[in-house]
């Protein structure tokens, strides 16, 4: 079957009025009922309405023109095509996921934060996707439709270069393997790259979250709390539940003050935050959005994408790291993960490392959301498919996961495309070399590490059984 017989066919955050006030009168015309996801009929790309000028964000204006529709699967996208175009697309595939109806400021901030790639010369393309939740192979399509909409209706590009950020990294690596190996003639994508990327699929890069619910609860008590009624906490929350994240905030900043300076929490939050920062070793920064996504994503998993079953468990973990590990490891609630939404789950998520064209990974090592030990879990999962000898994983000294720096990108952009036309595969060392010389155009921010290699997955996220 054709891949697309299933389907129809630092960061910123700037204000831009005329921009989002466009894109906002698309949104609001009549909205075509997206399909679930893998359902309806192909709709060929030349059939699909043509894109529309709209203005472009304020730091690129000058340099590019912006296009935007809506697909036929009820997906936003934005295009910008630079003045002085190098004839290479760059298809961005977005981080996330986000919740709810497909958005066209989703769009708008995504090019905010990439502009870097047209101002490097790329033309640039991403979509909302036509859904929202944890659902990686349909995002996939998305991506491989607006590639199409992009040929069939902008321009022909000399190369194409499919990126995936965080989440959308997991999309991007899915999308090489659904769209590659000779599904898709000429060949869709000539090269991938993987940025902050979140790359032990869904069923290995989730499990410090459930750790994350079991340990909360058990030190804060309050999600839920004991007059509520009680739910396994690996399903995220029950389908009906109210809760909303605001009211999670308010929770989390009772039991422990996140919301104050360190010194300002009482010693018992104090304790409290040590003991989850030493167990799931992830910064004090980071423990609500975490407790976020192992709330509010879990539900959309479960209910959503897995029959109500949780492919999520803690069965077999041995927590240490806490004052008392074995008081801790006696208390904590356990979850079985169920064996078929697990497998359904991972079938959809996991990266299969059948990628037949080069990829380059970027990760800051410091990376508090998608920790850099997913990257070595992620090189096995390629070694393990025979691509071993097609990646190339670099590592910097950043702390931060949305974006690491200016120099940075169009460096591995230019590594990796010069890998694709002349076959001369980069190194860390090379990559580092050369990144300095962007410095002077883009700004400071090069800060490779050539010489680094993380350390297994069960390193940072204690190993369980498993169905």
């Amino acid at each position: 079957m054709h891949p697309l017989s299933a389907f129809p066919v630092p960061a910123r955050r700037l204000v831009l009025p005329g921009l989002a006030a466009s894109l906002l009168l698309a949104a609001c015309a009549p909205m075509k009922t997206p399909p679930a996801a893998g359902v309806g009929t192909a709709v060929p790309a030349s059939k699909e309405a043509a894109p529309v000028a709209t203005a472009c964000p304020k730091d690129i204006e000058a340099i590019a023109r912006c296009l935007s529709g809506q697909d036929s699967a009820g997906a936003y996208y934005l295009i910008a095509m630079p003045k002085a175009w190098n004839q290479v697309l760059v298809m961005h595939s977005h981080g996330g996921p986000t919740l709810g109806a497909p958005k066209p400021e989703r769009a708008v901030e995504d090019l905010e934060r990439w502009s870097i790639m047209v101002r490097a010369g790329y033309a640039w393309a991403g979509s909302t996707f036509r859904q929202g939740g944890v659902a990686v192979r349909a995002a996939a399509e998305d991506t491989e439709r607006l590639r199409r909409i992009f040929i069939a209706q902008v321009a022909q590009p000399r190369r194409t270069i499919l990126h995936g950020q965080s989440w959308g990294a997991s999309v991007a690596a899915m999308g090489a393997d659904m769209f590659g190996h000779g599904a898709v003639s000429p060949r869709p994508y000539d090269a991938v790259l993987l940025t902050s990327g979140l790359l032990a699929g869904g069923s290995r890069s989730y499990d410090f979250r459930t750790d994350l619910r079991v340990v909360y609860q058990h030190l804060c008590h309050n999600h839920p709390l004991p007059s509520e009624a009680q739910y396994p906490l690996n399903i995220g929350l029950p389908a009906g539940a109210k809760l909303t994240g605001a009211e999670l905030t308010a929770r989390v900043n009772d039991c422990l003050g996140l919301d104050k300076p360190a010194a300002q929490r009482t010693p018992e939050q104090q304790r409290k935050v040590k003991t989850i920062v030493d167990v799931l070793r992830i910064p004090a920064s980071s423990i609500q959005s975490h407790l976020n996504w192992g709330t509010f994503h879990y539900r959309d998993v479960v209910h959503l994408r897995t029959g109500d079953a949780s492919p999520f468990g803690n069965t077999g973990a041995r927590y240490t790291g806490s004052p008392d590990d074995a008081a801790l490891n006696a208390a904590v609630l356990r979850y079985k993960a169920d064996p078929q939404a697990l497998a359904r789950f991972a079938q959809d998520t996991d990266p299969t490392g059948r990628i037949d064209v080069p990829v380059l990974t970027t990760k800051g090592v410091d990376d508090p959301t998608a920790f850099v030990e997913l990257d070595a879990f992620f090189k096995g999962t390629m070694e393990r498919a025979g691509s071993g000898a097609r990646l190339v994983q670099t590592f910097t000294q950043h702390n931060t996961h949305s974006y690491l720096s200016d120099p940075t990108y169009p460096t591995l952009m230019t590594a990796l495309l010069r890998w694709v036309d002349e076959g001369a595969k980069p190194t860390p060392e090379v990559i580092a070399q050369q990144c300095p010389a962007n410095e002077a155009k883009f700004g400071k921010g090069c800060a490779f590490l050539p010489a680094y290699v993380p350390k297994p997955l069960n390193s940072r996220v204690v190993d369980r059984d498993r169905p």
